[in-house]
């Protein structure tokens, strides 16, 4: 459903905020120094998922749904730098993901976009590779194929048709751009056309009436009828597991760029009013959004950066005259103020990576107040965004 737009209960609580450039600038340069320090161990491989102790260990491209994120930060790195070096990384990264593709080693997923968009689109666009071209195609090619027509939607896990995975999550709205791409640089309709149905139920079966998202929900196999929505990462079934919210903040966006789907705006403001709603005194949620302050919890700053990129991308179709832009542009301040002061592994010598105090999944006990590389690209996104907002989006 299209959700109502929750009234923000504590408007002073976003107020007017400055936040300088320079210290933008100084963000960027810590997060130079970490990504320096990195590169010799993630030349020929990439970061886990999660950081044990804050330090990232080294894995080979052919599992999992994260390796896309580093690549995306040498990409930005590069951007907001200019330095070849991080571009030479980042072109030699292109070969281990169309092996990926070609050899579909670690693809029985939708995440199709999260590994193929940082690295791969984003090489395409700001060098023509032709290699990353292919490669992204070819993951869109896999990402169709995970398409169901009963129940119009793209299977997240296992087994395509498995009873037991029928059903898609909310972080796909973060996929589905790939197939808007893929239709733009093949001109053939069929993924844009996937990738709208697969929204459209999205945004029909997840979204609540109080604006806050489902992080998963089943269909029937027979009939393709929704079943049921549930959570794999959150604290219950109906609470609002924080970065699902946040996917479900920025991934409207991504489809309202290539669309104008006003739908996708709506959503979008209805689920960022929720979250800002539940966020903490320092502007950075617990894992869930059902924790606040005095619980003994983990934060997931991770859920932070992507809010705030989410919050950056909408901003920019608003009317001036909205009064929630004014409270989206303090928000995305403060919650930025938030993630320097507060999360940097500035002062972690050994640390590999940007921001501590991510979780990405406590009921897994998996990379639980650690570093989660997805929260340092969307970290390394927002500055981007925010030192040049005409930054042209990778996805």
């Amino acid at each position: 459903m299209i959700p109502a737009i929750p009234e923000i209960i504590n408007k002073e609580k976003y107020g007017d905020f400055d936040l300088p450039r320079e210290k933008l600038e100084y963000a960027l340069n810590e997060a130079i120094k970490k990504i320096d320090f990195a590169i010799p161990t993630f030349t020929d491989k990439f970061p886990e998922h999660s950081s044990v102790n804050n330090v990232y260990e080294a894995v080979d491209n052919d599992a999992g749904w994260n390796t896309g994120f580093w690549t995306g930060i040498l990409w930005h790195a590069y951007e907001m730098t200019g330095n070849e070096k991080y571009k030479e990384v980042a072109l030699h990264h292109i070969p281990s993901f169309y092996e990926r593709i070609d050899k579909k080693l670690g693809t029985d997923t939708h995440d199709m976009g999260f590994l193929y968009i940082p690295s791969c689109v984003a090489a395409y666009k700001l060098t023509g590779n032709e290699l990353a071209k292919k490669s992204a195609i070819m993951a869109a090619d896999h990402l169709i194929t995970r398409y169901h027509e009963k129940g119009k939607f793209i299977q997240a896990w296992g087994k395509t048709g498995d009873p037991e995975d029928y059903r898609l999550i909310v972080d796909c709205l973060l996929n589905i751009p790939l197939l808007h791409w893929a239709t733009e640089v093949t001109g053939d309709p069929k993924y844009r056309e996937i990738a709208l149905k697969h929204f459209d139920t999205t945004i029909e079966v997840c979204c609540r009436e109080d604006a806050s998202t489902y992080h998963t929900y089943f269909f029937d196999l027979e009939t393709g009828a929704p079943k049921k929505g549930v959570t794999a990462q959150g604290a219950s079934d109906d609470s609002a597991w924080a970065r699902g919210q946040a996917w479900g903040i920025y991934g409207p966006l991504l489809t309202y760029i290539y669309e104008k789907n006003e739908k996708a705006m709506s959503v979008f403001k209805a689920t960022a009013s929720y979250y800002l709603n539940y966020l903490p005194k320092d502007y950075v949620a617990y894992w869930d959004l059902i924790f606040t302050d005095g619980d003994n919890e983990p934060r997931d700053s991770s859920s932070g950066a992507i809010c705030v990129c989410g919050l950056l991308e909408g901003i920019k179709y608003m009317d001036e005259n909205d009064p929630l832009r004014k409270i989206f542009v303090n928000a995305t301040k403060r919650i930025m103020n938030s993630l320097i002061d507060n999360y940097l592994t500035k002062d972690i010598p050994e640390s590999n990576g940007l921001l501590v105090r991510a979780t990405y999944s406590k009921p897994g006990d998996t990379g639980v107040d650690e570093m989660n590389i997805w929260g340092d690209y969307f970290y390394m996104e927002a500055i981007h965004r925010m030192l040049d907002p005409d930054w042209k989006l990778y996805w």
